[in-house]
């Protein structure tokens, strides 16, 4: 079983209030000039505490807001923006009250609570299990002692015989050992590796009302090993699974194809094309195990990215593509998701691959780390900053140009004195900026999270170069495994210097809002400052270069 959520452990939530902002209140931009915003322009910056527990129990739900939220997908769909994810919540609070829970929101900003797909378990899967076992000839596990775990969905807006559906794909793992069918325990543990994971498909025409009807069975963990699921101890990890099932995204191509990639740790990500009206693979997959790899992937799909090759135990999971402007880009998590989860980010002109990053590296054939980084543990002055940030869904603001990028962030381990705030998952939704690889190429753009959290910040008009002198919190984002990259003190002078985090010389281009900060380009927006007390609007920025191995964060502090 893959070690993600092995550490998956009870959840906590937040005090969602919220505060009228007015102009009063507002620094447009972020303490330089003041253009003198139009006076009836009124926005409501975010208020709600980032440790939740006060409002942890279920009764509480309609309070949530982005509490307990944990691997999103997001689509849109009658209005409003749809939002699924993995069975997680603080104190295991939402326990017995379906799964897959999910929110909805109009604005991005604020969400409302709405129900999952189903309470129980889909009986196609036991049946499936079972099936597999018996195919292996290997004794059927009674349906009361199987060990279910609810992960990751992706939901997509699809047309399907000219009416438009939300479809899930989500994942359904089971915990039991192969060999003897016993639950996954230490006392238990009889030298096999875990059970499957599987991969089923439902869709809805009224996920308001929490009515979707469960098309079932699409995929499962399958092994290129043959039937050896033998472990030689728990500290085994080379792996009986050479897919995984688990962490579905979902595309729908330029060309029409429909395809789903999975896969999470063991040996990389897996792509099926699926039809376009059933959700089902086009081809047979017949058993989940082969003699080789060649013999397994020509069934249950092409490998098109690790982060190790040859490794059955590479740290890398939670696939999410997008198609922009003739690439396909795949983001993806890195580490474990308590505290060093991070997301990286590689592309390619075709769906198979190869998939490369910002240096140039080949994911596809696992070349080692990625970059750039879109996230990664931080910490802004003032706060106690943010970890585990990683397993994103990336998506389009309906009707505009614009990228959001969204995933829980969890607090570190003891934070404002909560020893369970490691287990506190905020949903944090961010904008994305498209910036230049390096100076010499403008064109050839990379998407990046914004530092601060999206809070539907208006649009207080140009951001000036005059505005951008003074004083900003930089943060060096570069991958220290399990730590939070700090902030530190960055001064942009009027006479194009700066001092501080950075030495030499900074410009703008204003109609591109682009800060060129020695070398590295990076983006600026207005964003909210969310570690300030009263929470107000700043500029931020973010951007990296090809060589760099490294991401620029930075907020305005004075």
């Amino acid at each position: 079983m893959t070690r993600k959520y092995l550490s998956i452990i009870a959840i906590s939530l937040t005090t969602l209030i919220f505060a009228s902002c007015s102009k009063d209140d507002i620094e447009p931009n972020g303490g330089g000039e003041d253009p003198d915003p139009d006076p009836d322009t009124e926005f409501t910056i975010p208020s709600y505490a980032d440790d939740y527990s006060s409002i942890a129990s279920w009764s509480n739900r309609n309070q949530w807001n982005l509490a307990n939220v944990h691997d999103p997908s997001v689509a849109y769909y009658n209005g409003y923006y749809y939002m699924y994810g993995t069975d997680a919540s603080y104190g295991n609070e939402a326990m017995g009250h379906g799964h897959f829970q999910g929110k909805r929101s109009t604005d991005l900003v604020n969400w409302e609570w709405v129900g999952g797909p189903f309470y129980d378990a889909p009986t196609w899967v036991a049946d499936s299990l079972n099936s597999i076992r018996s195919r292996m000839g290997l004794d059927a596990i009674a349906e009361e002692n199987i060990s279910y775990g609810y992960w990751a969905p992706v939901v997509r807006r699809v047309n399907v015989g000219g009416q438009e559906v939300l479809r899930m794909y989500y994942s359904i793992v089971i915990d039991n050992y192969i060999k003897t069918g016993a639950v996954n325990t230490s006392s238990n543990f009889d030298n096999s590796w875990t059970e499957r994971a599987f991969i089923g498909m439902c869709e809805s025409s009224d996920p308001a009302g929490a009515v979707w009807e469960d098309k079932g069975f699409v995929t499962c963990s399958s092994s290129d090993l043959g039937l050896d699921y033998s472990r030689s101890s728990l500290s085994d990890w080379s792996g009986y699974f050479y897919y995984n099932a688990i962490d579905p995204t979902y595309i729908v191509a330029p060309d029409g194809n429909h395809y789903l990639i999975h896969g999470s740790w063991h040996s990389g990500f897996a792509l099926l094309q699926v039809d376009a009206t059933t959700g089902k693979p086009v081809n047979e997959l017949g058993n989940p195990w082969a003699n080789s790899v060649s013999e397994l992937t020509s069934r249950y799909g092409v490998r098109i990215g690790t982060r190790t090759n040859g490794s059955r135990w590479q740290g890398s999971e939670a696939p999410e593509i997008i198609y922009k402007d003739g690439y396909y880009y795949l983001f993806m998590a890195y580490d474990g998701l308590d505290v060093p989860y991070n997301t990286r980010v590689v592309r390619s002109e075709n769906i198979e691959g190869p998939y490369y990053d910002i240096t140039g590296r080949n994911f596809t054939n696992g070349n080692g780390d990625c970059y750039p980084i879109v996230t990664h543990p931080y910490k802004f002055n003032l706060s106690n900053g943010w970890v585990g940030i990683a397993h994103c869904c990336i998506f389009q603001e309906e009707d505009t140009d614009d990228w959001f990028y969204m995933s829980q962030g969890r607090l570190p381990a003891n934070a404002g004195g909560n020893a369970y705030a490691n287990a506190i998952m905020m949903g944090h939704v961010r904008r994305i900026v498209w910036c230049p690889a390096s100076v010499n190429e403008p064109d050839n753009l990379w998407p990046i999270a914004l530092p601060e959290r999206y809070a539907g910040v208006p649009d207080y008009g140009t951001i000036t170069q005059d505005s951008l002198v003074g004083t900003w919190e930089h943060i060096n984002l570069s991958y220290k495994y399990a730590q939070q990259d700090g902030a530190t003190s960055l001064t942009l002078k009027a006479d194009g210097t700066m001092s501080g985090a950075l030495t030499g010389n900074w410009s703008y281009d204003e109609s591109k809002k682009q800060l060129t900060l020695g070398n590295v380009i990076v983006c600026v927006e207005r964003e909210v400052d969310w570690e300030a007390s009263p929470r107000r609007v700043t500029l931020v920025y973010a951007g990296t270069e090809k060589n760099l191995n490294a991401t620029y964060w930075g907020k305005k502090s004075k």
